[in-house]
C-alpha cells in the first residue's frame, strides 16, 4: 500500500509544492514570481494562429506572452486560419526548448490574452492525494529535499544497484546498473534490480518532471519480459492518462512514453549548462536569511554572495523586509564565486 503527503512552501520570490511516495519525493511543483500565466499548465488562453505547417499537421499559437504554443492538426480540430482567434487550453508547459501544447476549445474573439488562470499550486497538490497539505518549516525541508534530489542524476536502488538518468533533446534515456554479485546471486539479483528500477524511475521521472520518450537500459539478459511489463505498467499508472510501453527489446531496453505536462525541473532550477540558474541561487540565499531572522527575532543579518546573485536576490529582499522588517541585507562581493554564500549576524 502506497501513502502520498502533500507539502506547500511559500517562501519569498517562489512557492513550491511537493508531493511524496512513501516518504520519498514524488512530484516538485514550482511556481516563481514573474512566470508567465498564459504558459501555465491549465489556464486558458485566447491566442493568435500565427502559423499553420500543414505538412507537419502543427498550428503555432500566439498567447500574448512568451514563446508560441503547438497545436496538433486533427480532422476534430477542423479547418483553420491565419489570424484566427482561438481559445485554448495549456495541457504542456513550455520547456527549454519547446513551446506550450495546447487543448483547442472553439473559436474566439479578440488579441490574446489570458482567459481563466491555472489553477493554483495547492489545487493542483489536492488533485494527487486527498489528505491536507502541509505548511511551515517541515514543508520548507521537504521542499529542500526534493530539490537536491531533482538535481541528482544517479539514484540507489532498493537492495543494491543504481539508476542512472540522462535526459537528452530526442528522449531520457535510463541505466540500470547493479555492479558486481557472485554467480550464484547474478539472475536473482538482476531481476530484483530491474523490477526495483522501474518503481524508482517512475518515481524520478515524476519528481524531475521529464516525459517523452523514455529508454531504459535493463541489466543483465534473458529478461522476464511479462513480469517487467507487468511491473512497469502498475509503476507509471499514476502518469496515465497517456503512458505506452513498447516491448522489452532483444537488446534489453525497455522503451516508453510517458505524457509531458510541466516544466522539467532543471528547465526552471538551473542554466543551459546545467549549474544552479542565478535566480535558483538568489531564491536559496533569501531562504538562508528567513532561516536566520526567524530563529532570531531580534537580530541583524546581512547575507554575503557573488554580485550578480545579489543582485537577482533584490525582489525576494524586499518582500522579506516588508514582512520581517528592515533588519536584513544583501551584499555582492566582487570576486566571490557563485554558489559561495554566507550569511552573518550584524
Amino acid at each position: 500500500m502506497t501513502e502520498r503527503r502533500l507539502y506547500l512552501d511559500a517562501a519569498a520570490g517562489e512557492t513550491r509544492g511537493v508531493v511524496t511516495l512513501d516518504g520519498r519525493p514524488e512530484r516538485l511543483l514550482i511556481v516563481r514570481d514573474g512566470d508567465l500565466a498564459a504558459q501555465a499548465l491549465g489556464a486558458r488562453v485566447i491566442a493568435r494562429i500565427r502559423a499553420l505547417d500543414r505538412a507537419n499537421a502543427l498550428a503555432f499559437l500566439d498567447l500574448g506572452a512568451g514563446p508560441d504554443a503547438v497545436l496538433n492538426l486533427t480532422k476534430e480540430v477542423g479547418p483553420l486560419a491565419e489570424g484566427q482567434a482561438v481559445e485554448v487550453e495549456i495541457r504542456s508547459e513550455p520547456r527549454r526548448d519547446k513551446g506550450a501544447s495546447v487543448r483547442l476549445i472553439g473559436a474566439a474573439e479578440g488579441p490574446p490574452r489570458l482567459l481563466v488562470a491555472a489553477p493554483s499550486l495547492a489545487e493542483r497538490l489536492q488533485g494527487y492525494a486527498a489528505t491536507e497539505i502541509r505548511t511551515g518549516g517541515v514543508a520548507r525541508s521537504m521542499a529542500d529535499t526534493a530539490q537536491d534530489e531533482a538535481l541528482q542524476s544517479i539514484f540507489p536502488l532498493p537492495g543494491g544497484g543504481t539508476l542512472a538518468v540522462e535526459p537528452t533533446r530526442a528522449l531520457t534515456a535510463l541505466d540500470v546498473d547493479l555492479g558486481s554479485k557472485p554467480g550464484a546471486e547474478a539472475k536473482r539479483a538482476t531481476r530484483a534490480a530491474n523490477l526495483a528500477a522501474l518503481g524508482v524511475a517512475a518515481r524520478v521521472l515524476r519528481l524531475k518532471g521529464l516525459g517523452g520518450l523514455i529508454v531504459i537500459d535493463l541489466v543483465g539478459r534473458g529478461h522476464d519480459a511479462p513480469a517487467l511489463l507487468s511491473a512497469a505498467r502498475a509503476a507509471f499508472a499514476a502518469d496515465n492518462p497517456g503512458v505506452a510501453l513498447g516491448a522489452v527489446s532483444r537488446f534489453g531496453t525497455l522503451e516508453l512514453t510517458v505524457p509531458r505536462r510541466i516544466r522539467p525541473a532543471l528547465d526552471i532550477l538551473t542554466d543551459g549548462a546545467g549549474a544552479l540558474s542565478v535566480l535558483s541561487e538568489a531564491l536559496a540565499l533569501a531562504r538562508a536569511l528567513e532561516r536566520e531572522a526567524m530563529a532570531d527575532g531580534g537580530g541583524r543579518f546581512e547575507a554575503t554572495a557573488a554580485p550578480e546573485v545579489a543582485a537577482a536576490a533584490g525582489p525576494a529582499l524586499s518582500q522579506l523586509t516588508a514582512r520581517l522588517g528592515a533588519r536584513l541585507a544583501v551584499r555582492g562581493e566582487p570576486g566571490r564565486p557563485r554558489g559561495v554564500v554566507s550569511v552573518a549576524r550584524i
